[in-house]
Formats: C-alpha cells, structure tokens, sequence
C-alpha cells in the first residue's frame, strides 16, 4: 500500500508544516488563539492540542513508546500554553521522523494490533492504512488551523506538498 519513503516524506512534510505553524502561534495573543472559532475543536489551540493528542496515541501504537490517558474529549486541553504544546511538538514531530526513518517495507505491509479509544477489544488493521490515517489527520486538522490562522489574520506557509524545502 505504502513504502518507507512515503512515511518519511510525509514525516518532512508534517515537520514543515508545524515548524511553521509554531513560529506563527508563537507570535499571537493568548486570546487570538483561544478564541471559539467553530471548528470542531472551537480554537487553534484546541485544533493543534487534539491533532498532538492524536499523534501520541497512534505513534504509541507504532513504536510502543509514551502515550496520554487523556480522553479525546479532553484532547484539546492537552497543553496549557503555546509554549509548552511547541516544546511538546518539536518532540513528537522528531519521533514520528525517527518512526519514519526505521519502518520497513515488512511491517508497512503488516497488521497492527492496536486498542482503539475507549473500547475493550484490540482491532487488526493494516498497518499501511494506520500509517496514512496518521499523516491525514494530520494534513485535515492541519487544513482546520490554518483556515483559523488565515481568519485571524496570519499568513501561514503554503501547504502543497512540491513546495517543501529539501532541507526539512
């Protein structure tokens, strides 16, 4: 389904993408980015808490390290500050890379046997589907904050996938 390279292309693309994002929120009001948007986690900082939720829970099923016991209706409480979901992501975006650069081709094409949120029973799914599910989840919540930064008034980074620097 898919191959190592796409995981460590997509892996650049997501660091590219928050490293942005980060120099961004960095920048902003507290208010700005706590405001009730509409989205379906209400601000930017409820967005990109849940989408760093969502990247610990699935990267603890990939590499078995560290994950949260934070429901994902608390998800978007998961850092306190814009400084400390910065710290946090810098260290999930140099795992999911590390992830990305040892994953073989054999275990792409393997099942993952993994517990989904709040149910009892473990589920098998293809391991290449749990592998894209992470990077579109990524890419759609994503696509939410940066409409929210764009209304707020920011200029994010361009988000097609040829203008990613070579260096990332």
């Amino acid at each position: 389904m898919i191959t190592p390279l796409y995981c460590q292309t997509m892996a650049r693309y997501n660091a590219w993408q928050n490293n942005g994002v980060r120099d961004i929120v960095a920048k902003m009001d507290i208010a700005d980015l706590t405001k009730d948007r509409g989205a379906f986690f209400g601000s930017i900082m409820g967005t990109l808490n849940h989408l760093l939720w969502g990247d610990i829970r699935w990267m603890s099923r990939f590499d078995g390290g560290d994950s949260t016991d934070l429901p994902i209706a608390k998800s978007d409480t998961l850092t306190v500050t814009p400084a400390i979901w910065a710290q946090d992501r810098i260290q999930m975006d140099a795992r999911i890379t590390l992830w990305a650069q040892n994953v073989d081709a054999e275990t792409l094409n393997g099942d993952l046997q993994w517990l989904p949120v709040g149910q009892a029973d473990p589920m098998s799914t293809p391991m290449g589907l749990c592998a894209t599910h992470l990077f579109n989840h990524q890419t759609h919540h994503r696509g939410q904050v940066h409409a929210m930064l764009t209304e707020a008034g920011q200029t994010p980074l361009p988000t097609d996938l040829p203008f990613m620097p070579e260096d990332i």
